[in-house]
């Protein structure tokens, strides 16, 4: 566990280090402590229902020439996903920490030029990284760098981005028989990706809808296409029983994972699972 808590620190502290020139001269930001739980996760490998209670801190800012994006999310499982030297439905659960970092360079700013058009508003150069650890037997160790264009489609509020971002991959596979198999660099391969968040008004309730999708080409070393979507739909209580906006969200989520970390035909490789989301922003 102290282990896991160094790694913790360490890949947080670097995420924090890379966003903090440009949070520092920020335009608008907004951060949240976020609370997503559901019952119906799977692993490859496990047959099995899995629960996952999921902390988060997001921050995203925007400044004259870009924006930044930084999410942490803890994850703590139940039995049914076991620590290392656990055996399944016994112990603790397992516990992952995993880190995202984006920035967008915004062209038409950087260039003092006019890069909209059709229902494109402006064109970006997103670049980042993700990071993470988990205390099972396998013990992945994922760094995956991504840079690509995006393009900022116009919507009345909110945002609608669409990305292709080249990626490379290195992670960690405990179990493997020999050690020059545990450390594993993947084949490069693409990244499309779509996210929103749109707010809109249904009757009197204000709410939002948002989430992301990826699509991954495969990666080698035996893998799949592999597609990711998570999205909910939230309602901003905070508006409705206290009168301040944009404070405490609630609603309800989905995420789909289908070929998880590009395995296929095995036991929990693909997920269907809702889950109940909570937003408090400050």
């Amino acid at each position: 566990m102290k282990q896991i808590s160094k790694r913790i620190l360490t890949v947080s502290a670097l995420a924090m280090a890379v966003a903090a020139p440009s949070v520092s001269a920020a335009n608008w930001s907004d951060t949240f402590v976020g609370y997503r739980y559901g019952s119906d996760f799977t692993e490859p490998f496990n047959s099995n229902d899995i629960e996952k209670h999921i902390l988060s801190l997001t921050h995203a800012s925007g400044y004259d020439y870009g924006q930044n994006f930084f999410n942490v999310d803890l994850l703590q499982s139940d039995n049914m996903d076991p620590a290392n030297g656990d055996k399944r439905g016994e112990g603790d659960g397992a516990f992952e920490a995993y880190v995202t970092y984006r920035h967008q360079l915004l062209l038409g700013k950087v260039f003092n030029q006019d890069f909209s058009f059709g229902p494109v508003k402006e064109v970006a150069l997103t670049a980042g990284f993700d990071l993470n650890t988990k205390n099972t037997a396998v013990a992945p160790r994922k760094q995956l760098l991504v840079v690509g264009p995006t393009l900022k489609f116009n919507v009345p509020k909110g945002f609608l981005d669409f990305s292709v971002l080249y990626a490379h991959e290195r992670n960690h596979n405990g179990t493997k028989n020999t050690a020059d198999e545990r450390d594993i660099t993947f084949d490069d391969y693409t990244v499309y990706s779509l996210s929103w968040g749109l707010p809109f008004q249904a009757g009197p309730v204000p709410m939002k809808f948002q989430g992301f999708g990826n699509y991954n080409t495969a990666k080698g070393k035996g893998t799949a296409e592999e597609q990711l979507v998570r999205a909910s739909l939230m309602v901003d209580v905070g508006q409705l029983a206290f009168n301040k906006s944009n404070a405490v969200w609630a609603g309800v989520g989905y995420e789909y994972w289908n070929n998880k970390f590009g395995i296929t035909d095995v036991p929990g490789a693909d997920t269907h699972a809702p889950t109940f989301n909570l937003e408090w922003h400050f």
